[in-house]
């Protein structure tokens, strides 16, 4: 009797212990691994796209979709929160929670289904970058030169339905930033970068007039703000937000302090 009722009392003792444990599940157990971004606006950019965003001569990161995106959180009181990512990587910067929204010149075109997004706040061009005194004009006089893009870029997709173009160059490579790209332009070590026509008039201006952008674009896309799939929550605030500063003008002084006149197409 005493062995049973020795038994009885630890099997008491056990289920008292479970009872008062603390309980965790499966829906508990995720939401340990979910980044929360409550009350901030963290927005991932490329820190080597001037005059989108990149890193100024104070050392801070600056440019003009950067000083979109502080006016934006100001208004809709959320702590803004910049975060340089590897443009390769934003997909999955975007899925992990690492980061809220891309807002540097993202485009929108041949991505439409993939995120979720603004409208388009402004437009662009693909173009191609040379030398002043190089003997390139046209695109029929890329035929046997070299040619670097950013990998994963905008100028990269729309050179994906140029296939004839491609197919006449000497060597298409590809670089990790635009920035890098433009110093093997002007070294010699390639003949034309492919890139967005808004950073290659903002980089030829910063070298004294040394590069040109031929005439004939590539194509011609708009840029908007790209969320995660799905969040459209975040998405309608932002979009409010970007009317609601250009229907005040916001927009327009922020396009004139970057570009001396206003680029922007909302409310246009």
């Amino acid at each position: 009797m005493k062995k049973i009722a020795a038994i009885i009392m630890m099997l008491v003792i056990a289920i008292s212990m479970t009872a008062c444990a603390p309980k965790e599940n499966k829906e508990n157990e995720g939401a340990k691994d979910v980044p929360t971004t409550e009350g901030k606006l963290i927005v991932g950019f490329d820190q080597n796209f001037p005059p989108m965003g990149f890193v100024g001569k104070d050392g801070e990161f600056t440019g003009f979709d950067l000083d979109l995106a502080k006016e934006a959180a100001k208004r809709m009181n959320m702590e803004l929160v910049l975060q340089p990512i590897a443009w390769d990587s934003k997909d999955m910067e975007l899925k992990a929670g690492n980061i809220d929204c891309i807002w540097n010149g993202f485009t929108i075109n041949g991505r439409e289904d993939k995120y979720t997004w603004t409208t388009a706040y402004m437009e662009n061009e693909q173009v191609f970058v040379v030398k002043a005194d190089a003997n390139i004009k046209t695109l029929a006089d890329l035929k046997g030169k070299t040619v670097t893009v950013q990998a994963d870029s905008s100028a990269e997709s729309a050179l994906k339905d140029k296939a004839d173009l491609v197919a006449t160059f000497g060597n298409y490579l590809t670089s990790a930033d635009y920035n890098a790209a433009l110093m093997d332009l002007e070294s010699g070590a390639v003949d034309a970068v492919a890139m967005d026509s808004i950073v290659a008039d903002y980089q030829i201006e910063q070298r004294g007039d040394t590069l040109i952008a031929l005439e004939e674009s590539i194509a011609s896309e708009q840029y908007g703000v790209g969320f995660l799939l799905g969040n459209e929550e975040l998405r309608d605030k932002v979009q409010a937000t970007l009317e609601e500063m250009a229907k005040d003008g916001k927009l327009a002084e922020i396009s004139n302090t970057w570009f001396g006149k206003d680029v922007t197409t909302i409310g246009k």
